[in-house]
């Protein structure tokens, strides 16, 4: 792996050197768009809306639409702008890792200390550890500031990314109504959570789509034809809620 940050955690008095790496990848296919007549790959050009024409990179410059009007943003107004702990992962306080609602979750980091840091590093992963508790931080990355919570995850400790409570859009414009939910209702829709419930095994929940999509291009390169599955009917099912739930609770017991 690729290391993409270089710095140091921030504990108290204590600094820990680090360099952060990617914890996650896309399982998603790395596919080409080309040009149907000759598969040739597309290129994407820099067009001025106006003039049609190309755009050299070293003329490009970034801007805020403002009122109507374009404010342009030099180099030095994002070096302003940037906390001066650019370098610096800074634990201001630690919670309970379960009190962060998962909408707030964005990527995950693994930590690796750096030869002088190791010890300091142990300390910290195995306060963490006994106390069951996450630290939450600030740092920049890519001239951006981002928060974070640090967490240990198999004796490591790795930095999950998380947004701001400005990033998170309100639900209060959604039209949802409450409803009036009977009590027999009510007790069949835990059943049937009780009966679907096991201990959490992410090794049992597989990329499906990416997994037959690439089934079918190792087919088509060996110029089999592919069968297109057909929907299977779906068998009407009662409108009433309850009837639904306990034909639910049925379908699983068989």
């Amino acid at each position: 792996m690729k290391s993409i940050w270089k710095g140091a955690i921030g504990f108290g008095l204590v600094n820990i050197p680090v360099k952060l790496y990617s914890a996650v990848q896309n399982s998603n296919l790395d596919l080409d768009m080309l040009d149907s007549r000759d598969l040739s790959k597309i290129k994407y050009q820099r067009i001025n809306e106006h003039s049609g024409k190309e755009v050299p990179y070293d003329r490009i410059v970034k801007g805020f639409l403002l009122k109507d009007n374009y404010v342009v943003l030099e180099e030095e107004d994002f070096a302003s702008a940037m906390p001066e702990k650019s370098k610096l992962i800074e634990l201001e306080n630690f919670v309970d890792i379960n009190d962060i609602n998962p909408v707030y979750y964005e990527t995950s980091y693994y930590a690796q200390p750096e030869t002088q840091g190791k010890k300091a590093y142990a300390l910290l992963l195995k306060a963490l550890q006994k106390s069951k508790k996450a630290g939450v931080a600030r740092f920049v990355l890519r001239s951006n500031e981002h928060l974070c919570v640090i967490h240990p995850l198999n004796n490591v400790l790795v930095i999950t990314r998380i947004r701001f409570q400005e990033e998170i859009r309100s639900a209060k414009e959604l039209e949802i109504e409450s409803e009036n939910i009977k009590p027999k209702e009510l007790e069949v829709g835990m059943a049937l959570i009780k009966q679907y419930s096991s201990d959490f095994d992410i090794s049992a929940f597989k990329d499906e789509y990416s997994l037959e999509l690439m089934k079918i291009i190792r087919a088509k390169a060996k110029g089999k034809k592919v069968v297109v599955k057909k929907m299977q009917p779906v068998k009407h099912v009662s409108d009433d809620l309850y009837e639904q739930l306990m034909q639910s609770l049925n379908k699983k017991r068989a």
